[in-house]
C-alpha cells in the first residue's frame, strides 16, 4: 500500500519538475533578458522521458492525472514568478504567485496532505 503512494508522489514530483523545466525552456528561448542555455532544454527532455517511463511502469489511480497537471502548472507558474522577480521589466508576478498558491493548496487538499497537517497540529477543519 505504501509503495503505491510513493509511486504517486514520484509521478507528481516529475510533473512539477517538467513544469519548471518547460517554463525555463520557453523563457530562455523567447525572453531576451534571459541568456540562452541548453540545460533547461535537456532537463525538460529528460523530465518528460522519465515522466513517460514512470507512467508506463506504474498504473495511475483515479484523479492522479488531474493532480499531476496541477503540479505541472505549479512548476510553470512558480518558475515564471521567480523570473519576473529577477527581471522586473517583464511585468508583475502577482498572477503567477496567486495561481501557484491556489493550485498548491488545492493539491494539498486533494492528496490529503492538508488534512494530515491539520490533524497533526490538532486544528479543526
Amino acid at each position: 500500500m505504501e509503495k503505491k503512494y510513493i509511486s504517486e508522489r514520484r509521478f507528481l514530483f516529475l510533473a512539477l519538475i517538467a513544469g519548471m523545466c518547460g517554463s525555463a525552456t520557453l523563457g530562455c528561448v523567447f525572453i531576451p533578458d534571459i541568456s540562452f542555455s541548453i540545460f533547461p532544454v535537456l532537463a525538460f527532455v529528460l523530465a518528460g522521458y522519465s515522466f513517460y517511463q514512470h507512467h508506463l511502469a506504474h498504473p495511475l489511480t483515479e484523479g492522479t492525472p488531474l493532480i499531476a497537471f496541477a503540479c505541472f502548472l505549479v512548476g510553470a507558474f512558480g518558475y515564471s514568478a521567480f523570473v519576473r522577480m529577477q527581471v522586473p521589466d517583464l511585468g508583475s508576478n502577482f498572477f503567477a504567485i496567486m495561481m501557484t498558491m491556489f493550485l498548491s493548496f488545492w493539491i494539498f487538499f486533494k492528496t490529503g496532505w492538508l488534512s494530515f497537517y491539520l490533524k497533526k497540529r490538532n486544528i479543526k477543519e
